[in-house]
């Protein structure tokens, strides 16, 4: 295994590639002269999505996300750091990588998150499934090889580009780019942010107490109020320098990005993100935005913000041009504030509480992105690692999966609706069983264990692999020795050695 480049060193490979690059444009040179790595990347040219037919199965939904492009980037750099790791490494194609992401859903429908996984492969405590698709011993060499960009180049990526997604920004610009192809949102949009949990070394993590994971990678989500479809994620990496001044306006930033294309909705924000300036801003793109106000925002009235001599359950209503704002006072020494500008005619719900329809529509629609978090945790595919891409691209699939539900359930709605309180994990469970199901039809060599190989013996019934090539084989007749030869018997099939066989003409045969 090679040794790690500095950044002087990775910056000169850096400065190297892209010469070969404009060279190899420019004109062309001998590639008999180029090594295998280097031919690779010459040569790898991203196929089209809509060219490949879709597979049967729940599998084709997921597909709207892990489409053809983002494999073949994640095998390319998966060879290129297997070739570099291990000596006996064998290149991973769509069907191997498609059936690792398999496993992993597999593994988060077990909820085993902190499950080993040789106890996932174990004859006991194990699932055959896992063993019938591959060896441990191979799902370790994957997951740690598993690479989105090339480790060598990325430092100086990191200083041409000033970019601290360099690891992941390949693959996450091209799923996020195909997140809100596939399903238009309905009138109410929530956005909000979203903790990724990890506690090892990235220069960007996050401390946020009030999220369970308390350690992590931010995301700014936006998400469908109805479904908590993810329509839309941003990632916060932080300042790009640590003497770089602090971005003002982040929050409303952070929300014109997230709601380009989103006219005529409904957007529902907290305090971090709401102010005047943004709802004037949603208006021009005809977006409504309703969300809590700091009591810092110089556009309040003052009134609003006054609560001794006021009583409990009491409302004021601030009336601008654009907007309207709110004060509710629950409880005691409680005010809670709310801007809008889809509310004019403020009413009051008739009932014990008397809260006005601006806080029942933002208390409607605030836990969108909530309610994503909390149902991709329950399910999740990430495994123990100290690698943030990789952490960050198991949320990635989990995302995926959970939007590829959405999709399925709008396409058939009464699928499964007798088990509605469980369908979530048998669409997942089946997801990850269709994407499995090609690598064990091509599996030669059955599993030790009587489970596992039963379970493949039954699947490549149901869907047989590719017809196998005659291999070399030691020849039956030969006595004691451990020589391979290639010759088969046309009469028995079985091999033979030049010792043991005889060659007839064309004519003799006959």
């Amino acid at each position: 295994m090679r040794r790690r480049f500095n950044v002087n060193e990775a910056l000169e490979v850096f400065q190297q590639l892209e010469e070969e690059g404009e060279s190899a444009s420019s004109s062309s040179t001998d590639d008999s002269s180029c090594s295998d790595e280097e031919a690779e990347d010459q040569a790898f040219t991203p196929g089209p999505d809509s060219g490949e037919e879709m597979e049967e199965g729940s599998d084709e939904e997921l597909r709207f996300f892990l489409t053809t492009t983002i494999l073949d980037v994640i095998i390319k750099y998966t060879n290129i750091e297997g070739r570099r790791k291990y000596d006996d490494w064998t290149d991973v194609d769509r069907v191997e990588l498609r059936a690792l992401f398999g496993l992993l859903i597999l593994a988060g429908v077990h909820r085993s998150r902190g499950e080993s996984s040789a106890s996932l492969w174990g004859e006991e405590t194990g699932r055959p499934i896992f063993r019938a698709t591959m060896s441990l011993g191979r799902f370790h060499m994957l997951t740690a090889t598993l690479r989105f960009d090339d480790r060598l180049t990325r430092a100086a990526r990191r200083l041409v580009q000033q970019d601290k997604l360099a690891p992941l920004r390949e693959v996450w610009d091209l799923w996020a780019a195909r997140l809100p192809l596939a399903y238009n949102p309905g009138e109410d949009v929530c956005v909000d942010e979203q903790l990724v949990g990890f506690r090892g070394r990235c220069n960007f993590k996050q401390y946020m107490p009030s999220k369970p994971a308390k350690y992590g990678i931010k995301l700014w989500v936006v998400c469908d109020v109805a479904t908590s479809y993810a329509w839309g994620i941003i990632p916060y990496l932080g300042k790009t320098t640590r003497d770089a001044p602090a971005e003002r306006g982040q929050g409303k930033r952070v929300v014109l990005e997230l709601t380009e294309g989103l006219s005529g909705r409904t957007v529902t924000t907290d305090n971090f993100f709401t102010s005047l300036v943004l709802g004037e801003e949603l208006l021009k793109k005809k977006i409504c935005l309703v969300g809590t106000v700091r009591r810092n925002k110089p556009e309040l009235p003052p009134q609003l913000l006054q609560m001794k001599s006021r009583a409990v359950l009491s409302s004021l209503f601030g009336f601008t041009s654009t907007a309207t704002a709110v004060s509710y006072i629950p409880k005691r020494r409680r005010n809670v504030l709310l801007l809008s500008t889809k509310h004019h005619q403020v009413q009051i719900q008739e009932g014990p509480q008397q809260k006005p329809t601006v806080i029942i529509d933002y208390n409607r629609c605030k836990g969108a992105v909530d309610n994503l978090d909390k149902l991709v945790a329950t399910y999740s595919c990430r495994r123990k690692t100290r690698r943030w891409p990789m952490s960050l691209f198991c949320n990635m699939l989990d995302v995926s999966a959970y939007n590829a539900l959405v999709l399925w359930l709008s396409v058939e709605p009464a699928w499964n609706q007798q088990k509605r309180s469980i369908r979530r994990r048998l669409f997942l469970q089946e997801l990850g069983t269709s994407m499995v199901r090609p690598a064990q039809a091509r599996r030669t060599r059955l599993p030790r264990s009587s489970s596992a190989a039963a379970l493949l013996e039954v699947q490549q019934q149901v869907e047989p692999g590719p017809a196998q090539e005659q291999t070399k084989k030691r020849c039956h007749l030969c006595r004691g020795k451990r020589s391979v030869h290639a010759r088969f018997c046309h009469a028995c099939g079985q091999a033979v050695c030049k010792e043991h066989s005889t060659a007839v003409c064309s004519a003799c045969s006959c």
